[in-house]
C-alpha cells in the first residue's frame, strides 16, 4: 500500500451520508484477518450487498458510473466509532488515494494517513458544491494537488486549502511509513549515540 503521492486527478464516487462510522466502513465480522490485504472487497459491505450477497445496484460503489475512480466524497463526520485501521485498510485496499469531508474523526483520519489515503477536509459548502457537481456529471474531476495543499473542483474551478500535519505530508510525499522515515535518520541516530 505504499505509494508516493504528489497530485492526483480522478473521478470520485459519491457518498453523501453523514456519520459514516468504521462499523459501516469494515463490519467487525471482517476483522480477524491480521494482513492488509482483501479488505477492499468488504468496503461498506453491508451497504453493496444483499443478505444473498449480491451487489445492490443504487449503492455508489456498484454504480459503473464510479468506475476507477480514486477519491471518495463522503458526508461530514466520516469514521466516528471505533478506532479499528481495518476502516482505512479496506478504504486503501478498495483503491482510494483520497477521501474527501467536512469532518473526519481524528483516530480514522490518523489511520487513513498511516495507510497512504490523504483525508482531505473543505467547507461544508464546498463539500456541497462536490456532491452538486458529481450528480450533475459523475466524470466530473477533483485535482488534489498535497505538495501545494489545495483541492480544486475542475468543473467550476473552486479550490480550497487543506491542512495536512507536515510530517505526515512529507512520509506521503516521499512514501515512507514511520519505520522507513526512521531508517532515513539511520546515519544521524548513530552519530548521536557514538557522541554518548
Amino acid at each position: 500500500m505504499k505509494q508516493k503521492f504528489d497530485t492526483i486527478i480522478s473521478t470520485c464516487v459519491p457518498l453523501p451520508m453523514e456519520n459514516v462510522d468504521t462499523d459501516q466502513i469494515i463490519p467487525a465480522r471482517f476483522l480477524k484477518a491480521t494482513s492488509r490485504e482483501g479488505f477492499g472487497e468488504n468496503l461498506f459491505r453491508d451497504w453493496r450487498y444483499d443478505k444473498q450477497g449480491q451487489p445492490i445496484a443504487t449503492f455508489p460503489l456498484n454504480d459503473p458510473r464510479y468506475k476507477d475512480a480514486k477519491i471518495l466524497v463522503a458526508g461530514k463526520n466520516f469514521g466516528s466509532g471505533s478506532s479499528r485501521e481495518h476502516a482505512a485498510w479496506a478504504i486503501a485496499d478498495y483503491g482510494f488515494r483520497v477521501v474527501v469531508s467536512s469532518f473526519f474523526a481524528d483516530i480514522h483520519k490518523n489511520n487513513e494517513l498511516n495507510n497512504f489515503v490523504l483525508p482531505v477536509v473543505v467547507s461544508d459548502d464546498f463539500l456541497a458544491e462536490i456532491f452538486a457537481t458529481i450528480e450533475a456529471d459523475p466524470k466530473a474531476e477533483l485535482k488534489v494537488d498535497l505538495p501545494a495543499q489545495t483541492i480544486t473542483n475542475l468543473t467550476t474551478g473552486r479550490s480550497e486549502q487543506f491542512d495536512i500535519n507536515p510530517y505526515k505530508k512529507h512520509c506521503l510525499i516521499n512514501g515512507l511509513d514511520d519505520i522507513d522515515y526512521l531508517l532515513t535518520k539511520q546515519a544521524d541516530i548513530e552519530s548521536y549515540e557514538a557522541s554518548r
